[in-house]
């Protein structure tokens, strides 16, 4: 078993973990299937600018409204993970124009939750 310390959202984890399956050295790493395309956002033009999801998780809460005006570091909404609630600030400033999630919803990491104008 290892342990490792973990930063998540400036937030430090101390995990541990167990190896349940090891590859020994003549044979080969099975093959990893690609990760599925991020959600397009054909809307998104002109000015505004995607927020993609920064881990794969179940949306649990909206922090805000289309017409709010954020500014960089407000938290948009809340991702569980892993028991772990991972709040998704604002990259930059300005208008919230769409929200394309919904309470729930379970996403892939660099899925497009918001856009931002």
């Amino acid at each position: 078993m290892k342990i490792y310390k973990i930063k998540v959202n400036g937030k430090s984890y101390r995990v541990e973990l167990e190896a349940i399956e090891e590859v020994a050295s003549k044979e080969q790493p099975k093959e990893v299937k690609p990760a599925e395309e991020p959600k397009k956002v054909a809307s998104v033009g002109g000015d505004a600018r995607p927020v993609n999801a920064p881990i794969q998780g179940t949306v649990t809460n909206i922090k805000v409204k289309v017409g709010d005006k954020v500014k960089k570091g407000d938290v948009l909404l809340i991702i569980e993970a892993m028991k772990l609630e991972n709040d998704v600030p604002s990259p930059f400033d300005g208008e919230v124009a769409e929200i394309l999630v919904s309470k729930g919803q379970n996403v892939a990491s660099k899925d497009v939750l918001v856009t931002i104008k």
